[in-house]
């Protein structure tokens, strides 16, 4: 964990309401960071905003992270604004991400633009000859983003919208349900997931009910990112932990909902 002023290198509108922002980092810090870990960024100097907000990592590499958002809020909307040549006021890389020594094959589930550290997680199983089976779920497909990142990476993508306007209609849980039942999965297999709790609910207990290894990332507001507030606690079977300081990845029979 570190402290550092980064330059904007780019941030790019890639759908509606979703950006790609990119800065530099400190030597050799991007080649360090796990899938799952995040930034906390300070979008300016004033108090309005006064806290950083976290940002998971999406990409990183070549002395840069990229880091993928959706505006929902004043900070946001602020971080937007930002154009190549700006400073941030950064800290990280913070949080446990997903533990990638786990062999192949693997099952990623995105919701939303929790699909956001997928990308990097997918790259890392590429680098080791394993290209996991990606879904996709959103409300609409001007809600879908990164399949072609993935793609692109070798993953088998499949995309689900509640109102079936790209891929299959329905919900992102039921095609997985449809995968993990099905005569053709490869085991043993782990899921990895990112989204909405609800969504982490379900693919939590499918998990459990087919006894199929399971790692999500959490999404809980936080304040410090470092595990002094106490603000990010969620329960767990070993009693509470902040999301910030233990997860935001944890293993999902570990989470008491």
């Amino acid at each position: 964990m570190k402290q550092f002023y980064a330059k904007v290198i780019s941030n790019q509108r890639i759908a509606p309401d979703h950006f790609i922002l990119s800065f530099k980092t400190p030597h050799a810090m991007a080649k360090k960071v796990k899938p799952g870990q995040f930034f906390k960024i300070k979008v300016n100097n004033s108090s309005k905003p006064l806290l950083g907000r976290p940002f998971s990592v999406h990409k990183a590499g070549n002395n840069k992270i990229e880091i993928l958002y959706k505006i929902v809020g004043e900070a946001t909307r602020i971080l937007s604004t930002k154009k190549s040549g700006n400073i941030l006021d950064i800290l990280g890389p913070l949080g446990n991400g997903f533990d990638t020594g786990l062999s192949g094959p693997a099952i990623l589930v995105g919701g939303g633009h929790g699909v956001a550290p997928l990308v990097e997680l997918a790259k890392k199983f590429a680098n080791h000859n394993i290209k996991p089976v990606v879904f996709i779920g959103a409300r609409t497909k001007k809600h879908i983003v990164c399949d072609k990142d993935l793609r692109k990476l070798g993953a088998q993508v499949h995309v689900v919208t509640e109102d079936g306007s790209k891929g299959r209609k329905g919900l992102v849980t039921e095609l997985l349900k449809n995968k993990i039942t099905g005569k053709n999965l490869k085991k043993p297999v782990t899921i990895y997931a990112c989204g909405p709790k609800p969504m982490l609910m379900a693919v939590g207990k499918l998990a459990k009910d087919y006894k199929i290894p399971c790692r999500i990332s959490l999404e809980e507001y936080m304040a410090c990112g470092i595990g002094t507030c106490l603000g990010c606690a969620v329960k767990t079977r070993g009693g509470y932990k902040m999301v910030c300081k233990d997860g935001p990845v944890f293993d999902a029979k570990e989470i008491v909902w």
